[in-house]
């Protein structure tokens, strides 16, 4: 006998929905306040490495111990290298999953997700790249698909931070962990954006470097420049030795440009979230004056935590339809880094070595 949809009971849409999150580290309880906020969720327990007294919610640290308290939904916020076990594990318990970007250390990962998610096709799998619905991404994005812009012919990114006195020691840039340093746990949040407003690059060109911290194993800046089918080229930018935090997206189209300079975030250091927009003037011959008069929009609060949460319960209790954070974009997105990574033929070789000393 078939198993009926969940999503399309209304008394099951109607509930609130019991949650488990693991990993209850600072994202798992940004987690916990937006699911807070949006009232359709109950979270029941919480797991880590240690129980927090002060939690506000029962706590266990065995990851097989939240079943016991019978959710219908699991928040995955654990280390890169921990993510696939747990996300395959929950849906093969007939869970609903949401998880924390990076999607695992490699595509590979990803795949062996895709394929638990296969095996259940009434549960919902969503990863969490909320840049995609930030404010001025949204906005940006309407103005592109509004088609009064024009054609897309280029993008510019660059994401960057101070590495901070705990780089070295971070688990994020142990490449067992995490599967590599600085591009694919920040940089990864800007090309999901390249391939949301361009779709898919089948070209790239990348220098990947060690500059500061020469004794870390993985990656403090990388630079990449790419192609699509269409034309499109996108060029990045990311960086640990970025001492001012910084956050800039440039679209070029044929009528005009947009930008978004600073984006809203859990840590506050990347300033205001501006939206500019500039339409072309023409001369009398038909050509563009250059530095068109431009309008900004600066956006305030951060709203991208609440989208993303009132997406996932909407997939969940109502059977709508993800837009944002599907296991595909991952796989995507996952595919562009390993790419970037492998186009720095020196950079690639380096990691072969190193992989030899381990193993050796």
């Amino acid at each position: 006998m078939a198993q009926s949809d969940p999503r399309l009971n209304k008394e099951y849409s109607a509930m609130t929905l019991r949650t488990a999150i693991i990993g209850y580290g600072k994202m798992g309880r940004i987690r916990h306040n937006a699911m807070e906020r949006h009232g359709g969720f109950d979270v029941v327990v919480a797991c880590d490495t240690a129980v927090d007294p002060n939690a506000r919610v029962p706590m266990v640290t065995d990851p097989m111990a939240v079943y016991d308290y019978d959710p219908d939904v699991i928040v995955c916020s654990v280390p890169n290298m921990m993510i696939p076990d747990v996300v395959c594990t929950a849906l093969a318990r007939g869970k609903h999953v949401f998880s924390e970007k990076p999607p695992g250390r490699n595509s590979q990962d990803v795949r062996r997700m895709m394929k638990a998610e296969a095996a259940a096709p009434n549960l919902v799998l969503k990863f969490g790249f909320n840049h995609r619905v930030h404010d001025a991404i949204e906005e940006a994005h309407k103005l592109i698909q509004a088609g009064t812009m024009g054609d897309l012919y280029f993008m510019r990114g660059v994401y960057g931070k101070a590495g901070g006195p705990n780089y070295a020691q971070n688990w994020r840039n142990d490449p067992e962990q995490s599967g590599g340093g600085i591009l694919i746990d920040q940089g990864i949040h800007m090309l999901d954006l390249f391939q949301m407003f361009a779709g898919r690059f089948n070209k790239v060109q990348s220098f990947v470097q060690r500059n500061f911290w020469t004794d870390v194993p993985v990656e403090d800046n990388a630079f990449a420049l790419m192609k699509n089918e269409d034309g499109i080229v996108a060029s990045v930018h990311s960086s640990a030795t970025q001492w001012q935090h910084t956050f800039r997206l440039e679209l070029y189209m044929r009528n005009g440009f947009i930008s978004v300079d600073g984006i809203l975030s859990a840590s506050g250091s990347y300033g205001t979230e501006v939206l500019t927009v500039a339409l072309n003037r023409l001369d009398p011959t038909g050509n563009p004056i250059p530095n068109p008069e431009s309008q900004e929009i600066r956006f305030t609060e951060d709203h991208s935590w609440d989208k993303e949460i009132a997406e996932f319960h909407a997939a969940v209790a109502e059977g709508q339809p993800l837009k944002c954070g599907t296991s595909q974009q991952a796989l995507d997105v996952m595919e562009l880094v390993e790419a970037i990574y492998a186009a720095d033929e020196d950079w690639s070789a380096a990691l072969r070595k190193d992989t030899l000393k381990v193993i050796g």
